[in-house]
């Protein structure tokens, strides 16, 4: 191998980490604070979501 290949595997392998890293921050973020929210405050943010988007729902 060269040391360009070695680099660049290198930079894909870090970029793959930092990817997955992200992802599964958000997620057990999003988790987190759907867990610990009241539902009174979920049902109103995805019932607002449904009305910015134009999609009846009553």
């Amino acid at each position: 191998m060269t040391t360009a290949t070695q680099t660049l595997t290198a930079t894909r392998a870090n970029e793959r980490f930092a990817a997955i890293a992200l992802a599964a921050f958000l997620g057990l973020g999003l988790v987190f604070l759907a867990g610990f929210s009241p539902a009174s405050a979920l049902h109103n943010a995805a019932h607002d979501f449904r009305h910015t988007q134009n999609f009846p729902c009553h």
